[in-house]
């Protein structure tokens, strides 16, 4: 199982490494892939109809501002879908806190932190996840935890 981090804009990559470093350092495969809600609406749905069948099991999407990349991932999969709010609006992201944390019920988006302290906790509650069928990736949740979280 792979994890897709998907993103709205190439420039939100320089956050988004944090997740993917911590996800390697997990043993997890994942993809990195830019499609705003906004402007690429129907990549965005093919990716997220197709991502289980493509071998996916957690969805983290990061946006800023208005945030709906999140919601819209969370729409048409119904794998789990972390959401990671980035600075670029209002001071300290809290607009795009609050679009992604904001969803409706029965649409869940586990949403993380703003910035890199979300991206890299993105990664790790993801790896919670794949630890529940996943001995390796188990070990590896338990060495990170046993550090301090200070790997």
């Amino acid at each position: 199982m792979k994890v897709m981090i998907i993103m709205g804009s190439a420039t939100d990559e320089a956050v988004m490494s944090e997740c993917q470093k911590w996800l390697n350092w997990f043993g997890i495969e994942n993809n990195m892939i830019v499609a705003s809600a906004h402007r690429n609406p129907d990549k965005v749905r093919e990716l997220m109809v197709t991502a289980k069948e493509n071998g996916y099991g957690a969805i983290v999407a990061a946006a800023g501002m208005a945030a709906a990349l999140p919601g819209v991932c969370a729409a048409y999969t119904s794998l789990p879908v972390l959401g990671v709010p980035l600075d670029g609006g209002l001071p300290g992201g809290v607009d795009a806190l609050y679009s992604i944390v904001q969803m409706p019920a029965g649409l869940p988006v586990g949403t993380l932190a703003v910035g890199k302290a979300g991206a890299r906790n993105a990664a790790v509650l993801a790896a919670r996840i794949f630890a529940l069928s996943d001995a390796k990736i188990a070990e590896r949740v338990e060495a990170f935890k046993n550090e301090g979280y200070r790997i």
